[in-house]
């Protein structure tokens, strides 16, 4: 098997969204990296899901060591995904034979193969690409070094990053940050505590801290890079208390640390440490919106092999009338997400390039797609669960660790809550949903299908909506956050879709794609009526067949 060759939409989406010359580059790395996905990578994740990482406190001797002893199974696939792909590099360093940082496009692309197999160490890969991003951003110069083993996939050489944020008292709520800074003149020092510290061992962590004489609540708090070796190679004075035993991402050490007046190097402006924080935070959910993507894809996979195979009263699961109706939902869902984290990628790269529209439209479609792609990949899961049955509730197979991880991609990086008053903030301050009706209505093409033209008044609608959203006072506004948020992404997809379909029309490729599109329109529109073209194709649309 290989997971890309099984995926109907993702090499027609790559198609669309890179140049000829990036597209064929990264043709072989999806060969080889669908093949290891469905391979060798997913036979070490399924060790490693149930051999995992330890806390090692004390050396024989009696020293404060605090290591994090790891199964050959994790190790080997932080070869895999660090060295071999260089997923935490890409956007850095790029790919072979192209000069300058891969496009995000890419990057996306890959690591969701990956995280199809593997979903834990993408936090890692994703936290690794994220600080180097930072650091590069508001103080390359003084970090170059760190950049440089932050994007490195030699295996002697290559750092891994995090961002140790969360603390007992302040998680959402950043002014209740209690670590504290000292200036120390060539240095500073940490002490405090860290409550949720996902690749607990990396190399090169992120943190907040107050910094004293700057300010109340977030505007004290400074960004501070925090290595775990100090210059001298000593191990930095910091404990990990515990690791966290977590519902899911079992193979990857989440642990909770006490900073000693631990060393640290102040990051960029630091009166300006959260709103650098942020940055990483957004490429965070991102990351999470890719991976819980991945999961409902690997999550399709099963359900349509499993409906395949499995016979009942004389007839293929496959091809019994709700089972297909069952199927089709799960195909629509992952799809349209799929569309989402392109489009994302896409505009983000625009967005470095200095197209300021895209980038404010990426700066709200991130959490747009956070609120709505990570809830609905728990619902994709537990149906896929469901479809296998009682097989699907049995830790041989790999239903329930897709149903435990998916529950975290809500919860990283913000909740659902915090996410949707993340939207709110983005149209208080740059009429965010403006933006996103005008970018997609002016793309929208209204000959593609019937359903167009009400998709393109959907759109008048929700900016409409939007607009009488921001009249009200600040409790009403939050009260429809949520719905609203939900209502732009599921536009924000259904728009994607009926592009990608006029564009694979266009270009010869069928009408697979139209069928995708119409059937999520009539789910939007007309919930009550059967897609009987969409279901009548379900083996082109989930497998691709002809």
């Amino acid at each position: 098997m290989n997971f890309a060759d099984l995926d109907p939409a993702l090499r027609p989406l790559l198609d669309r969204y890179l140049d000829p010359d990036d597209r064929a580059r990264i043709e072989p790395l999806l060969t080889d990296l669908g093949g290891l996905a469905a391979g060798e990578l997913d036979r070490l994740a399924a060790t490693a899901e149930i051999n995992v990482p330890a806390l090692r406190p004390w050396s024989a001797a009696g020293e404060r060591i605090d290591e994090v002893v790891f199964h050959p199974a994790y190790e080997r696939m932080v070869e895999i995904g660090f060295c071999r792909f260089g997923l935490a590099a890409l956007s850095h360093r790029g790919l072979p034979g192209r000069r300058g940082a891969a496009p995000h496009v890419v990057k996306y692309a890959l690591s969701y193969l990956f995280s199809q197999a593997e979903y834990g160490l993408g936090c890692p890969i994703n936290m690794t690409d994220s600080a180097a991003r930072v650091l590069q951003m508001f103080d390359a110069e003084a970090f170059r070094p760190e950049i440089e083993a932050l994007t490195s996939t030699d295996p002697a050489t290559h750092a891994t990053g995090a961002m140790f944020m969360t603390e007992v008292d302040g998680g959402t709520d950043l002014a209740r940050t209690a670590t504290v800074a000292t200036d120390h003149g060539d240095h500073w020092t940490l002490s405090g505590r860290k409550w949720f510290c996902s690749n607990v061992t990396a190399d090169v962590v992120l943190t907040l801290a107050q910094v004293p004489g700057q300010g109340e609540g977030t505007r004290g708090l400074g960004m501070f890079l925090l290595p775990r070796l100090r210059p001298d190679g000593s191990r930095n004075s910091y404990r990990i208390d515990r690791l966290k035993d977590k519902l899911g991402t079992h193979s990857m050490a989440s642990g909770e640390v006490t900073l000693v007046e631990a060393y640290a190097r102040p990051v960029g402006d630091l009166t300006r440490g959260v709103q650098q924080m942020l940055e990483m935070v957004n490429h965070s959910r991102v990351s999470n919106v890719m991976r819980s993507t991945a999961l409902m894809r690997r999550a399709v996979h099963e359900a349509v092999t499993h409906a395949r195979q499995r016979v009942v009263f004389g007839k293929a699961l496959f091809d019994q009338p709700l089972m297909r109706r069952t199927l089709l939902g799960l195909q629509l869902d992952t799809e349209a997400a799929l569309g989402i984290v392109l489009e994302i990628g896409d505009l983000l790269e625009r967005g470095d390039a200095g197209d300021e529209r895209a980038r404010t439209a990426a700066r709200v479609l991130t959490p747009v797609a956070k609120h709505s792609v990570c809830k609905r990949a728990r619902w994709v899961t537990a149906e896929a669960m469901e479809v296998r049955g009682g097989n699907g509730y049995i830790e041989d197979w790999i239903n329930p660790r897709l149903v435990r991880d998916a529950h975290l991609g809500s919860i990283w990086e913000g909740a659902s809550n915090v996410v949707a008053l993340d939207v709110l903030r983005c149209m208080r301050r740059q009429n965010a949903h403006q933006v996103l009706a005008d970018t997609y209505l002016g793309r929208l093409d209204p000959a593609v299908t019937p359903l167009a033209p009400r998709l393109a008044a959907h759109w008048r609608a929700l900016r409409e909506r939007g607009d009488a959203l921001l009249t009200r006072d600040r409790e009403q506004q939050e009260f429809a956050a949520g719905d609203y948020t939900e209502a732009l992404a599921q536009a924000v997809m259904a728009a994607l879709l009926v592009e990608q379909a006029a564009w694979e029309a266009e270009d010869g490729r069928g009408e697979r794609k139209l069928l995708v599109a119409e059937a999520y329109l009539q789910r939007l529109f007309t919930p009550d009526e059967i897609p009987t073209a969409a279901l009548d194709a379900l083996a082109t649309i989930t497998e691709g067949a002809a």
